[in-house]
């Protein structure tokens, strides 16, 4: 960084960087800002590399904020760079190389500053660094800041996205999200924050739809960072310079998102991330979108996100809806299907389904649901792997979906072939609904092993209990898997009542207090329950659609004796009872040694035979919306996931 600097070690002794950070005031006239931001630089290929040149910035940061005051160089170099984005679109449009390349390298020095400015001192004492000055009068009586930031969203929605200025408009995206990092090092919330009105309230405003737009246009393009020019940098890999130290910021952010830095476990991943810009303008975008709205105006940036709407929708504009737009929901919608790998790509995902309508009802409709659906089981398949917040994301969007009941009919139409990453058995044909029953089963028997967490119980079992009533054509697996399951809780249930009772035996022996095995038994009893409702739901809807269940639930009938006389499972219990009677009945007057075959013969006509009155709804209605799932969910508040609302507990923004 500076004239002609190509080493992390060069910088401490780079004399133009002196100069900047020394003790006197440099006019923005001089040749000297000319000669400072036309520097090359060598990129560092690794983030150790990063972390070097980041080191090597703070000490001249440090000394640029002791005597900025008296020179006001800080303010200057803000103006050079303020004064080049002017021309910026005429230089897109005449190819002007060298003048993007200058403005960008002005940028990068002042987000470099403004991330040790921000660690270093107070929201007010930045905005003085940008008024210290020893100029003429009249040139202090703008607001810099404001005018910076400003400068920065006319930037993104202005600029196209070329070879040529992808690296700006990175930049540009970077350094909004160094400025928003200020929330992570406050508790309370920063509504009162300059860098918060200004970006609400100010001149950036009215370029609401337009930035919330181009940010998501960026996700939607996935466009790989460009060859760098080597006049501009001289990298040995593409990640390099500008994204290497760019990522600090994302990654930083990202990990207070995640709850105390459990972000993605596949960290190496990003730092070798081809897309930069695409995963930094998502990373804005939900900053943007998870800001608190003031105490008397709601979040523009949400409303956006909220209420945009198709290109192909035609009808006139609701004038009570702010900040609203057009924007292509196929292209949105593939984008969503093909970047489910990253948790701020599933947020998302989770923002636009649970807080747009017009978003919602696109989706639903879409007869590939599967290229949506099959990323997301891809993640609860693969729970170990990936961080808590993930996993509850991918089951709270499963829970939105499946609240629709065309969802649940269709996805048993669509037949999936040789499901790769489904590794614990072939399944060389199966439906989507029977892989998302296996899905969601195994994510139960995978928390009961490992975390034990209540709520990710409730919320798988809400989304099985969502679909029960729809289940259709069961894969004789699915129906293994669900019977094999509900064995699973009998097993436990008995364990712990064992506990319960050799514990009471020898309590006249031993004074100590006792494991609270009374609530351990109610929390299992609750999830047998629901499970037995789930069953029932099925049976009492879809019964002669779903053979194998029946089979399953023969197979296996004398796992359900001890809960015949159960009070919490009486009334659930009947028209169990009643199913495997009337099946029962129906096997012993087929003959004996049966094979499997006749058996299932004998099950199909026996469900066209078995008259609908004889089985009876009991149960409750636990179809369970979103609100209501995540305001007990350990990884979860209100109603937004925990990426976001992770803030509220650090100081929400």
């Amino acid at each position: 960084m500076g004239a002609n600097t190509s080493q992390v070690s060069d910088l401490s002794d780079n004399p133009s960087l002196k100069a900047l950070v020394g003790t006197e005031a440099i006019s923005e006239n001089d040749p000297f800002w000319n000669q400072l931001i036309s520097f090359t630089f060598i990129s560092p290929t690794s983030s150790a590399d990063s972390k070097l040149l980041e080191e090597a910035v703070i000490p001249l940061a440090k000394i640029l904020i002791e005597n900025n005051p008296r020179t006001g160089n800080f303010g200057a170099l803000v103006r050079i760079f303020l004064g080049r984005t002017k021309e910026l679109k005429i230089s897109t449009e005449c190819q002007d190389q060298l003048f993007i390349w200058q403005a960008h390298n002005a940028l990068f020095m002042i987000r470099c500053l403004l991330k040790v400015f921000i660690r270093e001192m107070s929201e007010e004492e930045l905005n003085l660094q940008f008024f210290y000055h020893e100029r003429a009068p009249e040139t202090g009586s703008e607001d810099l800041l404001e005018e910076l930031l400003s400068n920065l969203v006319h930037l993104i929605v202005d600029v196209p996205l070329l070879d040529i200025t992808y690296s700006i408009l990175f930049e540009a995206v970077t350094t909004l999200l160094v400025f928003f990092s200020y929330q992570l090092f406050h508790k309370d919330i920063l509504r009162d924050g300059i860098i918060y009105q200004h970006i609400m309230k100010g001149r950036c405003l009215s370029l609401t739809s337009r930035l919330v737009k181009t940010l998501l246009y960026n996700f939607i393009r996935q466009e790989k960072c460009p060859p760098p020019a080597t006049h501009i940098f001289e990298p040995k890999a593409e990640s390099g310079l500008l994204y290497g130290l760019a990522s600090g910021v994302a990654s930083g952010l990202w990990s207070v998102f995640t709850l105390g830095g459990a972000g993605s476990k596949a960290g190496l991943d990003q730092e070798h991330n081809p897309l930069p810009l695409s995963n930094q303008s998502l990373l804005l975008l939900l900053v943007l979108a998870n800001l608190a709205d003031g105490p008397d105006w709601p979040n523009p940036y949400r409303q956006a996100i909220t209420c945009f709407r198709n290109t192909q929708d035609t009808s006139s504009l609701p004038m009570e809806q702010p900040h609203t737009f057009q924007i292509n929901f196929n292209s949105l919608y593939t984008a969503l299907c093909e970047q489910q790998r990253s948790d701020q790509a599933t947020l998302l995902l989770y923002t636009l389904l649970h807080q747009n309508a017009n978003m919602r009802t696109y989706m639903l409709s879409r007869t590939d649901m599967d290229n949506l659906v099959l990323p997301i089981l891809e993640i609860l398949y693969h729970v170990e792997e990936r961080n808590s917040h993930h996993v509850y994301m991918a089951l709270i969007i499963l829970l939105i979906l499946t609240e629709d009941d065309a969802f649940n009919r269709s996805i048993h139409e669509v037949i999936l072939k040789n499901i790769s990453w489904y590794t614990e058995r072939s399944l060389t044909e199966i439906s989507l609904g029977s892989l998302l029953i296996l899905v969601v089963i195994r994510t139960i028997q995978f928390n009961m092993t490992r975390t034990r967490d209540k709520y990710l119980h409730t919320n798988c079992l809400a989304a099985l209990a969502n679909m029960s009533a729809q289940f259709r054509c069961l894969h004789q697996y699915a129906a293994q898997r669900i019977i094999s399951l509900f064995a699973l809780l009998s097993k436990k249930h008995n364990k712990v009542l064992e506990q319960a009772t050799q514990s009471l035996r020898g309590r006249q022996a031993d004074n100590t207090a006792l494991p609270d095995y009374a609530q351990d038994l109610n929390v299992i009893e609750e999830v047998i329950r629901m499970m037995l409702e789930i069953i029932n739901s099925c049976l009492c809807n879809s019964l002669h659609h779903n053979p194998n269940l029946v089979y399953a639930l023969l197979y296996k009938r004398e796992l359900f004796e001890q809960f015949r006389t159960h009070p919490s499972f009486q009334d659930i219990m009947q028209n169990l009872d009643t199913v495997i009677g009337f099946f029962s009945q129906r096997l012993e007057q087929a003959g004996s040694d049966l094979s499997v075959e006749r058996v299932q013969e004998v099950i199909m006509k026996g469900a066209q035979a078995l008259p609908k009155d004889r089985l009876k709804w009991v149960g409750r209605d636990i179809n369970l919306p979103p609100r209501l799932v995540t305001q007990h969910s350990s990884g979860f508040t209100n109603p937004r996931p925990s990426h976001c609302s992770s803030i509220n507990q650090s100081g929400n923004m």
